[in-house]
């Protein structure tokens, strides 16, 4: 048996951490991939400049970068805005919600491009088929449009999971209670770096092959009904 030197229970509430981080991030990066994308397409030039632009600046800022300047500048705007009405105190933004936001915005710039492919491969007839058959806006993306976006993006959508689970492992440089940070207090606390850097390793392993046989089951389920070419 490996041993842990105590440290295990740690480890393992590190990864509900790190597994709490990757979903909620996962949300909030859904919700701003189909805002993204849906601003990409308008026909209002101000969103799609928008829209342009935070994919542009998000994939061309490095992730640890973008942690550290939601971190720390959160703080600095919270602040100044508290300032405004007389409150001096301190204001620290918790590692958990700037690490929510950004990597939320990392992969929301990345999905955005997913779901902008997604809603482009549907053919246009589709739209006037359901517009014919009275189907207002609303109705035709929850009946029409959202399955087979959904369905589309999936794949790619998993992809970009399972890179945002690794990366949750940069939130730890802000204090974040995940298995990184764990590893890296039972390292300090041991001197056995390989061994507890190698058990992290597995742990996100772990996570990753899990996540990758959830995700092929929804991909399975999604496509269920289709027929093979």
């Amino acid at each position: 048996m490996i041993d842990l030197h105590g440290f295990g229970d740690q480890l393992l509430q590190g990864a509900v951490v790190t597994l709490e981080l990757a979903l909620c991030s996962l949300f909030v990066g859904l919700i701003l991939g189909l805002l993204g994308a849906s601003a990409k397409l308008s026909s209002v030039r101000v969103l799609r400049w928008i829209a342009n632009g935070y994919t542009t600046i998000i994939r061309g800022i490095p992730e640890l970068l973008t942690v550290l300047i939601i971190y720390f500048g959160a703080t600095s705007v919270l602040m100044a805005i508290a300032g405004l009405f007389g409150y001096d105190e301190y204001i620290e933004v918790g590692a958990f919600a700037a690490g929510v936001t950004a990597l939320g915005l990392t992969f929301g710039a990345y999905a955005t491009e997913v779901f902008r492919g997604a809603l482009q491969s549907i053919p246009k007839g589709q739209h006037e088929a359901a517009t014919a058959l009275g189907m207002g806006p609303i109705r035709k993306l929850y009946r029409i449009i959202l399955p087979q976006v959904w369905r589309i993006a999936l794949p790619g959508l998993g992809n970009l999971f399972l890179v945002l689970l690794k990366d949750t492992a940069l939130v730890s440089v802000v204090g974040l209670d995940d298995i990184m940070r764990k590893a890296n207090i039972a390292v300090s606390s041991t001197k056995e770096a390989f061994l507890f850097y190698l058990v992290a390793a597995f742990m996100y392993l772990a996570l990753t092959i899990i996540s990758m046989v959830f995700v092929s089951f929804m991909e399975k389920r999604a496509n269920r009904g289709l027929t093979r070419g």
